[in-house]
């Protein structure tokens, strides 16, 4: 398009002693654009990756099933399928949306519906799918827990080493180093061991419902797990508190804490985030590997672990046992990791363009 001649008694501009912005000049409107939030700008990146939109999604969908499963399905995790108020035997091992005689014969003679048992049952007569339903929520359970304690005592203990340096930095770098080192199954074998002996028959709630074995888990996890968010806390405060705003600071006379929770904390943000996230995927497979060899929840609890296990027996005749909690360990763990994946790209500032 001709860019039309200015006339020269005109008050207009002249368009014609105007030049097109070059890329450089457009990459510094990009950097002048709106304000927004640390926050608000690594989730609206986050939202552009697709692995990890996706991997949201599948979660999402796998933290509703486990909140309606329970309201919708009439069985229980321990439930014995039963009809007429007697235990079905011919409810053995059956396999998707596949009805027992019994159950076949009631609905023939009744002409009532009963609810489909959506994964078949186990050898014990009980309903599949809301055992793989109740063990995920264990290993979520799990994970979730993990994941706090280590973002509660790896950051403040990495805060505090990293703030204070010096001789403080070096003996608590040294206890992590010992920790670092000792061997995480074998202190929850014992653990096990010595729980059962000082714990058989204590009438916690907990305790009876989870097992000896799992809080033997959740104090090795808060033992242990939290020596690297420690450790890559610590390295970023260590270069973050030399900066002009921390010393600032402490000139106006803020406090060790305060800076601490008002200055370095939020700058370390990112790391803090990826690394839960990704702490979350470890914790489950953790957890499921102990059910898997017989060191996880108390029977009759399950765990995606526990039934793997179980389903070793019957793995050529039954293999869908295995199938069902082998596919949804994979499924969580692969969503955690990518979920992790896209959070690092998204809130990680040395790696954005």
């Amino acid at each position: 398009m001709e860019i039309p001649k200015k006339n020269a008694l005109s008050l207009q501009i002249d368009v014609s002693k105007f030049e097109k912005a070059t890329d450089e000049e457009k990459r510094q409107q990009d950097v002048m654009s709106e304000s927004t939030t640390f926050f608000r700008d690594g989730m609206r990146k986050l939202m552009k990756n697709p692995l990890a939109v996706g991997s949201l999604i599948v979660l999402i969908l796998v933290i509703l099933t486990i909140i309606i499963a329970p309201v919708v399905v009439p069985y229980s995790y321990s439930d014995i399928i039963k009809v007429n108020g007697r235990r079905d035997k011919t409810a053995k091992n059956l396999s998707a949306f596949e009805y027992s005689k019994n159950e076949q014969k009631y609905m023939d003679k009744t002409g009532e519906k009963l609810f489909p048992h959506i994964m078949g049952t186990d050898s014990q007569c009980r309903d599949y799918f809301i055992r793989v339903v109740e063990g995920t929520k264990i290993s979520l359970v799990v994970g979730l827990f993990a994941s706090i304690l280590v973002l509660i005592i790896g950051v403040i203990y990495g805060s505090i080493s990293g703030y204070l340096g010096g001789r403080v930095d070096l003996v608590m770098m040294r206890i992590v180093d010992i920790i670092y080192s000792l061997p995480d199954m074998l202190i929850i074998i014992l653990l096990s061991v010595v729980l059962n002996e000082t714990m058989a028959g204590s009438q916690n709630p907990i305790i009876q419902t989870l097992g000896t074995n799992m809080v033997s888990i959740f104090v090795v996890f808060g033992l242990l797990y939290w020596v690297g968010m420690a450790r890559l806390v610590r390295g970023e405060i260590l270069k973050i508190k030399n900066n002009e705003y921390i010393l600032a600071a402490k000139a106006v006379g803020a406090g060790s804490g305060r800076i601490i929770r008002t200055h370095i904390i939020p700058n370390c943000i990112s790391v803090i985030i990826i690394t839960t996230a990704l702490q979350i995927p470890s914790a489950i497979f953790t957890e499921s590997f102990l059910s898997f060899v017989g060191m996880g929840v108390k029977a009759p609890m399950p765990s995606l672990g526990s039934l793997a296990n179980a389903a070793r027996e019957g793995l050529q005749s039954y293999p869908m046992q295995l199938v069902f909690p082998a596919v949804t360990i994979v499924l969580i763990v692969l969503a955690f990791n990518l979920l992790g994946d896209g959070l690092r790209d998204a809130f990680d500032p040395k790696l954005r363009r």
